[in-house]
Order: C-alpha cells, then sequence, then structure tokens
C-alpha cells in the first residue's frame, strides 16, 4: 500500500480553484440539506399523527435503508466511480423530495406513504455517503485532504447545530410545503455542484493509492467480502475504524441518554440537556474548522490522544454538578470527536487503495451511523446502576481503546 501523488490536473490551492469550491459547497449543502430534512420529516409525522412510535418508525424507515445499504454502496463506488455515484444519489434525493413535494401539495398523505418515500431517501444515502468520501481524493491535492474535508465536516456540524432551529422557524413562518421546497432547492445546487465534478474525477484517475489488481472484475459478493478483508487485515485501517466504532457506541448513548438523565438529577432540569448538547454541537464545529486549518504533524500520536481525551471527558461527566461545566465538558468531548473525525477520514484518503476507498468509506459511515441504536441499548443497561456508572464505565472503555491504539505500532509511526 502506498500512498500516490495528487491529482495531476489540479492546482496546489484547491480552495482557490473554484472547482473544488464546487466540491465544498455541494457536499457542505448536502450535509446542510440532511440536518433540516430530519427536521423537517420529525415535525411533518408529528402532525400526521400523536408522537410515539409512528414517528420512531418513520425514522427508521430513513435509517434502516441506509445502514443495510451501506456497505453495497461503498462497492458501488469503487466499481463505477465515485464522482458519478455521489452526482446520481444526489439527482435521487432531489427526485424524492420533489415526489414528496408533489404527495403533501395535491393529497392527503397516509405515515406509510412518507415512511416508503423516506425510506428511498435512505437508500440515496447508502450510495452518496462512501461515493462522497471517496471523491475527495480523486479531485483533492493529498496535502489539502484535511482542509476540504474539515470545510464538509464543519459544514455537517454547523447543519446539526443550528439545523433544527432553523428548520422549525421556517416550518412556523411558511408552512410544511414552503419549507420542503426550500429544502428541495438547496438539494438541487447541491446536485448541480456535485454534477460538475464527475468529469473532473475522471482527469485524475490513476493517480493515488495503488490499484487492487483486477478488482474491478470481481462481483458484487466477492468485492464486498474483498473490502471487508482488507479492512480487517490491514492494521491502520482496522485500528483507526475500531476507534470509530468504540467512540461512537461509547458515547453516542452515555451522552444524549445519559446527559438527559444527568440534567434532571443534577444541572437543573431537563431544559439544561439543550443547553449542553448546544455545547457538544458547537464543539463539534469548531473541531472540525480547528483540524482543517491547523494539520497535525504526528498524526499516531494525535489519534492516541484524542480518543484519551474525548474518554477522560466522557467519565468526567460523572462528577459534573452544574450546567456550565457539563457544558464545558461535552463541548471539549464534541471538540475532540470532530477533530479526529477528520484526521482519521484524511488519513485513510490519502493511504488507502483508490479501488477499495469506497468500500472502506462504507465500514467509516457505519461505524459511525449503524452503531447508534447499540449505543442507546448500552447507556440503558446501565442507567439503573446510575449516571456515575454510565459516564465512568462508558469513558474507561473509551480509555482501555486509546491503550490498545497506541499500542501498534504502525499508529505510532504514522506522521
Amino acid at each position: 500500500m502506498t500512498t500516490g501523488p495528487p491529482a495531476r490536473s489540479l492546482p496546489r490551492e484547491p480552495l482557490g480553484d473554484p472547482r473544488l469550491r464546487r466540491l465544498v459547497v455541494g457536499q457542505g449543502l448536502a450535509a446542510v440539506v440532511d440536518a433540516l430534512f430530519l427536521t423537517w420529516l420529525t415535525l411533518f409525522v408529528l402532525e400526521l399523527s400523536e408522537p410515539g412510535l409512528t414517528t420512531g418508525l418513520v425514522l427508521v424507515a430513513v435509517a434502516l435503508p441506509r445502514a443495510v445499504l451501506l456497505l453495497p454502496g461503498g462497492v458501488l463506488a469503487d466499481r463505477l466511480d465515485p464522482a458519478r455515484v455521489a452526482a446520481w444519489a444526489s439527482w435521487l434525493r432531489v427526485a424524492v423530495l420533489l415526489a414528496l413535494g408533489a404527495v403533501i401539495t395535491f393529497t392527503s398523505p397516509s405515515v406509510t406513504t412518507v415512511a416508503l418515500l423516506a425510506g428511498l431517501l435512505g437508500m440515496a444515502d447508502a450510495a452518496y455517503f462512501p461515493a462522497a468520501m471517496a471523491l475527495l481524493p480523486a479531485v483533492v491535492p493529498t496535502e489539502k485532504l484535511s482542509r476540504v474535508n474539515a470545510l464538509v465536516q464543519g459544514a455537517e456540524s454547523g447543519g446539526d447545530l443550528v439545523g433544527p432551529a432553523a428548520a422549525a422557524g421556517v416550518i412556523a413562518a411558511v408552512g410544511f410545503g414552503a419549507a420542503l421546497a426550500g429544502i428541495t432547492a438547496v438539494a438541487v445546487v447541491a446536485a448541480l455542484a456535485l454534477g460538475t465534478l464527475v468529469r473532473l474525477a475522471r482527469l485524475g484517475e490513476g493517480a493515488g493509492p495503488d490499484a487492487v489488481d483486477g478488482d474491478q472484475r470481481l462481483g458484487g459478493l466477492h468485492s464486498l467480502g474483498e473490502g471487508l478483508g482488507y479492512a480487517w487485515h490491514e492494521p491502520l485501517v482496522r485500528a483507526l475504524l475500531t476507534a470509530v466504532a468504540v467512540i461512537n457506541i461509547a458515547v453516542v448513548g452515555p451522552v444524549l441518554v445519559g446527559g438527559a438523565v444527568l440534567a434532571d438529577q443534577r444541572l437543573g432540569g431537563a431544559g439544561s440537556l439543550g443547553i449542553v448538547l448546544s455545547g457538544f454541537g458547537a464543539g463539534s464545529l469548531a473541531g472540525s474548522l480547528i483540524a482543517g486549518w491547523r494539520p497535525p504533524g504526528r498524526r499516531g500520536w494525535t489519534v492516541v490522544g484524542g480518543v484519551a481525551a474525548i474518554g477522560t471527558g466522557t467519565a468526567g461527566l460523572a462528577v459534573v454538578t452544574d450546567v456550565v461545566t457539563a457544558t464545558a465538558v461535552v463541548t471539549l468531548i464534541g471538540l475532540g470527536s470532530a477533530f479526529l473525525g477528520v484526521v482519521i477520514v484524511a488519513t485513510l484518503q490519502e493511504r488507502v487503495s483508490r479501488q477499495l476507498l469506497g468500500r472502506v468509506m462504507s465500514l467509516v459511515v457505519l461505524a459511525t451511523v449503524a452503531f447508534d441504536p447499540f449505543s442507546y441499548v448500552v447507556a440503558g443497561i446501565l442507567l439503573p446502576f446510575g449516571t456515575t456508572a454510565v459516564f465512568l464505565i462508558c469513558g474507561g472503555a473509551v480509555l482501555a481503546c486509546a491503550g490498545l491504539v497506541a499500542a501498534s505500532p504502525v499508529i505510532r509511526s504514522l506522521r
């Protein structure tokens, strides 16, 4: 496995090139669309039915196809070209949003209809996410990957931070139909921007890590097995994916579920949870931008330190007694998580063979998306023992992961 040169047709200053600005705009706006639509969907389903199981089932209709099809989506990106798959998936999103807009405008939609269309959007996401992440090395010079990743992930964090309030405000002002039309318009701009990159990415073919001979000729299941085998047997990829998975399982559930109980018991009421979670969003945005502005020189020890810091912060929530301290700790956890995410994704984009990158990126997304339910289950199992136990056990698990990562020679030597 080697690290190849940057795409030859591109200048060395990615953000000064209008084509690469279109990449950042396209992927950034796509992330904003995700944040806005999730809020729109939740509120619209609540309008159609009583709060409860129905809302959860519609959200599952989005999440389940996305999780199940992520790995095949990675195979698709590797076999058909990530730029083309990202563009197709973006236009499929637009088509689904237009169909949903027509349904709510001209009919009296049922929850089932909305759920089916939401499921199609989840299928589009499964193709889009690995393709979009695999696309970056095809159009971005290697030394600038961290900066571009930071801008894209920063847009995602910013959307998560302001998206719910913005979507709710627009819905209250103009209604569901007009709000969905606005979200669709943003999705169209994102698809147009990404569509212009198909030819650009093809110009960079042959650059980057060495190809795996004959991989393009493998069948779908064989290709999937090839990607899973590579991720398992390659020490660097295995270590980084393990860190992502452990952090997601041990932090997401405790912060959301355990944080709600902590807010009610120690921080002055459930209303304080919103303040604490806003701190996480702000920290994530800051962490993404810092990682792009000042990429670390010693990546291996940065990964170890980042995992250890997240574990320490999670364990530290066991002793917080006021909302200011809790918000500060959660902000640092968000900052560390986002910083680490940029470093890990950029490292994999640089070092994984281009013909396997879509499959590896699908595993990264899977580790950050599909494991959320397991994290909630872990938090639920531990909560009867008290919030102190939740945060100490989960924080300890992340710290143990930091120790395992530090024990890897390939991580320690990573630059």
